[in-house]
């Protein structure tokens, strides 16, 4: 089927416009209600409802709301809450689902959609594109219960602190955060209350950033997207370490004491190689995606690891990792899933895992992160008129094998569209800055050319 609403991480868009409307919420809330209807006949549905703090929530999660009750569904009402914790949630209170309404890095003006089934995991695709089919349809339509069968509608008043007791878990219970000093940027976004509140109650001295959501400053200048005022308040601060989040927590960018930012790839490659000499590293293998650095494998196989690459998305990630076996994976971009503790990536629970890490050795974080090399990678993004494929413009590929074989084991060419907005992303990696800004620019030119 030709999925028109969904795309890698559920539904997104500007607010207000197709398909981020009342109306659409609505018909979607009905549409999600529906299938669980027909998923499990004769029961009431028990879906979760959590946001970020854009102020289009108030709207969207209203309209859920109404959608979900029109078929008979009891929804419960989180309120700002880290998607991990709605994942937690989900699983921990016996619901049905759970909807979160965020469109996490994004800036304030869009907004989203995602689901997450009974088991706290992302909805799978054939489920999604079960609702999506019913969307506008005459028997979705025709289904208005009346009377005791129309739903009722509950807010839980401590989202909050269940899911910061379960964060505090990934957290050596023989350790504390005493003597640590920890800045933490909530991109005034969802952590904003429960990522300070958990490090303190842990112990640490917490520097607080980006607290204060207005509704439309989530994202802007601020967390795991702008990760360069979370490390310049560690150096004022002179703090061990600092931790960025993004607007709905599920992403982790940390700096070291010297102010260094610490990506995704490097979380990765220290937790995974800890995990190893813990033997707690399932088949000694890493799961990223395309995007990560090829330094990350390099220093990988040093240690005897493996790692295996997968598509760009956190649930592609999750997909492989439950299919083959893995408890470790993630993205460049801080998205990190450690399934021995959370179904999901989890920004708080990343970062706790790091200073654990710190703690037992009693090692910086700037020593911890050096166990990889980084190969300059230069990423450039291409607004487009369409989304014709990539393998069809011939002139692209050329130019993309001509550049593979001068880069040859030196580096790597990655061309993909966006799975959330019309972009073309060009990644080159190679021994130097100035060649991959070279051939990336090349790569830009050729597809601005084709489909700018």
């Amino acid at each position: 089927m030709n999925r028109k609403w969904f795309g890698t991480d559920g539904v997104r868009g500007v607010a207000n416009r197709q398909p981020m409307t009342a109306e659409d919420a609505l018909q979607l809330g009905r549409a999600i209600g529906y299938r669980l209807k027909q998923m499990q006949p004769g029961r009431r549905p028990k879906v979760l409802i959590g946001k970020d703090t854009r102020l289009s929530g108030y709207m969207l999660e209203t309209a859920l709301e109404s959608g979900l009750c029109s078929v008979g569904a009891e929804t419960h009402l989180l309120g700002p809450l880290p998607t991990p914790g709605i994942a937690f949630l989900v699983s921990n209170m016996r619901a049905d689902a759970g909807v979160v309404i965020s469109a996490s890095h994004n800036p304030f003006e869009d907004n989203g959609i995602k689901l997450f089934a009974s088991d706290g995991f992302k909805l799978p695709d054939k489920d999604e594109a079960a609702i999506e089919q019913l969307l506008g349809s005459d028997e979705l339509f025709a289904y208005r219960p009346t009377g005791v069968e129309i739903g009722r509608a509950y807010r839980i008043s401590d989202a909050v602190g269940r899911y910061s007791v379960f964060a505090k878990s990934a957290f050596p219970r023989d350790l504390t955060l005493e003597g640590l000093k920890v800045v933490v940027d909530c991109a005034n976004g969802a952590s904003y209350h429960v990522a300070p509140q958990a490090l303190h109650e842990l112990g640490a001295e917490v520097v607080p950033l980006s607290v204060e959501p207005d509704g439309i400053n989530i994202n802007r200048g601020c967390g795991a997207l702008h990760p360069e005022l979370m490390a310049q308040v560690v150096r004022e601060t002179g703090a061990q370490v600092g931790i960025a989040l993004d607007g709905d927590a599920d992403r982790c960018i940390l700096a070291d004491e010297q102010g260094q930012v610490v990506n995704g790839d490097a979380i990765m490659a220290m937790l995974a190689m800890w995990m190893h000499r813990e033997g707690r590293l399932s088949k000694d293998t890493l799961v990223a995606t395309v995007m990560s650095n090829i330094g990350l494998e390099r220093a990988l196989q040093g240690e005897g690891l493996k790692m295996v690459r997968v598509g760009v998305g956190d649930r592609y990630v999750v997909e492989r990792m439950r299919q083959d076996g893995f408890n470790l994976g993630g993205e460049q971009s801080g998205h990190v899933v450690a399934l021995d503790y959370s179904t999901t990536g989890d920004g708080l629970i990343t970062a706790l895992l790091v200073l654990g890490l710190m703690v037992r050795t009693g090692r910086p974080l700037s020593e911890l992160a050096s166990c990889m090399r980084f190969y300059p990678q230069t990423l450039e993004n291409l607004r487009v008129r369409q989304r014709t494929p990539l393998g069809e413009l011939d002139e692209l590929q050329h130019a993309i094998a001509g550049i593979e074989q001068k880069l040859g084991k030196e580096g790597r060419v990655l061309v993909r569209y966006s799975g959330t907005e019309l972009l073309v992303r060009v990644m080159v990696e190679g021994p130097s800055e100035d060649i991959t800004r070279s051939y990336a620019g090349e790569l830009v030119d050729v597809l601005r050319a084709l489909i700018g």
